[in-house]
């Protein structure tokens, strides 16, 4: 099981979240206008939260796949994250089909299509002045759909700025994972040779106690030796 100081379960509680929030506000849709400004800023908030997610579990599906040479884990709990990375996922593109049913039609984004009899129905029993009035009307929602159309555009802009974003985000965590992994690859070098230096001095230092014993030893068994001589 993960402890508590696991980077990886924090940045997965943090997805599951994040995943909740986008839920409550796609719940929230229902509560909003079929078109317009408001509902369109709010699903352009929905789409960049859904793309900044999706980037996340990206991250931690290839941080996954890094796990065990970073920390001792089971192969029972590395497949229940698996599963609970491959079920986030499905999650994630249930809530964009969900969303995408709601308000990817082309009717949402430009208002229905008038067909050609409709056009004729529209203009049968029309003098010159209701033919005017008709094709200002026309104009109108002509420019009411471009301006929904570019609002769409610029809610596709903020989604490609959120990933750029976390794409900035992951480069720099990579970059600052690279700078401490050189710095702690020195320190180890330094270890190594200083523990070398160490154990050759030790060994010296053995040598030459084992001399000084041995010389100490012979210079005991002479005077043993002349001291028998002497009163013998």
């Amino acid at each position: 099981m993960a402890s508590s100081s696991d980077s990886w379960m924090k940045e997965y509680n943090e997805a599951v979240k994040l995943a909740d929030d986008i839920s409550g506000m796609i719940s929230e849709r229902s509560s909003f206008p079929a078109s317009g400004p408001d509902t369109q800023r709010h699903v352009s908030a929905i789409r960049r939260k859904i793309t900044i997610l999706g980037t996340r579990l990206d991250s931690l599906q290839s941080e996954l796949s890094t796990l065990p040479g970073k920390q001792h884990i089971t192969t029972k709990e590395m497949n229940r994250r698996k599963d609970m990375i491959a079920n986030l996922k499905s999650k994630v593109s249930q809530m964009s089909s969900t969303l995408t049913s709601h308000s990817g039609n082309r009717d949402s984004l430009l208002g229905p299509e008038i067909s050609k009899a409709d056009a004729m129905g529209r203009t049968g029993g029309l003098d010159n002045y209701g033919l005017v009035g008709l094709q200002r009307q026309v104009m109108k929602e002509q420019d009411e759909g471009l301006d929904r159309l570019e609002e769409t555009v610029v809610s596709t802009k903020h989604i490609a700025l959120a990933v750029n974003e976390e794409l900035t985000l992951h480069t720099r965590l990579i970059d600052d994972l690279d700078e401490h992994v050189d710095v702690t690859d020195s320190r180890l070098r330094r270890v190594q040779k200083n523990l070398a230096a160490l154990n050759k001095r030790t060994k010296g230092g053995c040598s030459c106690m084992c001399m000084l014993l041995a010389v100490l030893g012979i210079v005991g068994l002479v005077a043993v030796i002349f001291l028998l001589i002497k009163y013998l």
